[in-house]
């Protein structure tokens, strides 16, 4: 900010604000960041944000461990490793992540009943993505 001789930035995004001020007082000569939620943030055509679904009790979602490539079947010849209906168990292998060229597989880690597939065969993942729907027990 200094570089730029800016005293003041801010930038809107869907749920948030971030506002940089540049000023110097006696006790602090640090700039002053604020953040305000989307609730205090008002705007006269604000679309709502989506929500993420709120997790029920005894439901578990097997989520992303890496960016990659999703896969149902170890091979396109095969069958679904897993399918809505299917009880899984902590060492059952529920999918393939290709990431960089390596099929690593991913195991349940827990114990329940496949409740939904949140995933299309093929489509890229995001860390942290919810793949499975668990239902515990």
């Amino acid at each position: 900010m200094k570089e730029s001789d800016l005293s003041e930035f801010q930038i809107k995004e869907e749920g948030l604000e971030l506002c940089i001020k540049r000023g110097f007082t006696p006790s602090n000569s640090q700039p002053q960041v604020q953040i305000a939620p989307q609730a205090a943030v008002s705007h006269a055509n604000a679309v709502p944000v989506q929500q993420a679904p709120v997790e029920e009790a005894k439901v578990h979602y097997i989520k992303s461990p890496m960016v990659g490539t999703f896969y149902k079947a170890s091979s396109p010849d095969n069958p679904a490793l897993v399918k809505v209906g299917d009880k899984v168990h902590k060492t059952t292998t529920v999918c393939i992540l290709e990431a960089m060229k390596v099929m690593n597989e991913i195991h349940a880690e827990i114990e329940g009943v496949v409740m939904e597939v949140l995933i299309e065969n093929g489509q890229t993942t995001e860390y942290g993505q919810p793949l499975f729907k668990i239902k515990l027990g």
